[in-house]
């Protein structure tokens, strides 16, 4: 039994260590590269009133240990009633809050930015309640939408 559950184990990393994404990743070429995309959505999120977390540079925390890793920004904001509202839902629901999009360049030099589908949240954190379902909806919208708008020149 020990060598099953090893063998699965073994089979299961090789093969869950490819570069594709997952079902509820969601990818949106951008027009800009990774800095201008970044500091474009940091705008947008001034404008609307959005608060703006943190952002977090895989980049650079790899040179701090001498690795490279290409451009993986993740830049992290919200509404903190809209996720206390989400938090009541579900306190889960705080591993995926605040919302995140990440930023990413390949060595072709293509930007992507990626963000979880919101509407995953209703599987991830087995939410049913019909005006918290409405919610996460809009949420994936408005995702979609902010990172459509992020990518455009």
């Amino acid at each position: 039994m020990k060598k099953l559950v090893l063998t699965a184990l073994v089979l299961f990393g090789l093969v869950g260590c490819g570069s594709n994404k997952g079902a509820f990743i969601e990818e949106v070429p951008s027009q800009n590269d990774a800095p201008t995309a970044i500091a474009k959505l940091k705008k947008i999120l001034k404008d609307r009133g959005l608060t703006h977390f943190a952002t977090i540079d895989h980049s650079e925390n790899a040179k701090s240990v001498n690795m490279a890793l290409k451009q993986n920004t993740v830049v992290m904001f919200g509404n903190p009633l809209t996720g206390t509202v989400l938090m009541q839902c579900n306190p889960s629901m705080g591993m995926d809050l605040p919302l995140k999009l990440l930023f990413t360049t390949s060595y072709e030099g293509q930007t992507t930015i990626s963000y979880t589908n919101p509407e995953y949240w209703s599987l991830k954190h087995n939410i049913r309640d019909k005006n918290c379902l409405k919610l996460i909806n809009e949420l994936a919208s408005g995702m979609r939408d902010l990172a459509q708008e992020v990518a455009k020149k």
